[in-house]
């Protein structure tokens, strides 16, 4: 069983950023999938942006704004989010796919509001 832990949202005025963090408790590698997702209220979960064998896929909603990255030797994935606007406001969670099992971290808090 894997353990994800999520780290670095809070509260930020539009047009501000900020850098999620996502520690896996195993060792990753280029091939396993990770990424982010994101669940507004009243909404369905949703691909926010995810990496695997050294590709980067992004919702057109966030494509020149968030970056996704990884450091495998940390066992950690990021997501830079710039430009922030009050509709990126969600609980973002992260994702990893190992040895054809999903997994999932409880989620942490973003708000985007002046």
């Amino acid at each position: 069983q894997v353990q994800l832990v999520e780290s670095g949202g809070g509260l930020v005025q539009p047009g501000g950023s900020l850098r999620l963090s996502c520690a896996a408790s195993q060792s990753i590698s280029s091939m396993n999938t990770m990424g982010w997702y994101r669940q507004a209220p009243g909404t369905e979960r949703e691909l926010v942006a995810i990496t695997d064998n050294g590709r980067e896929t992004y919702t057109e909603s966030v494509k020149g704004r968030f970056t996704i990255s990884r450091d495998n030797a940390k066992k950690t994935v990021y997501l830079q989010m710039s430009s922030l606007k009050p509709e990126d406001t969600a609980v973002y969670y992260c994702y990893l796919r190992k040895f054809y099992r999903d997994y999932w971290g409880q989620g942490t808090q973003v708000t985007v509001s002046s």
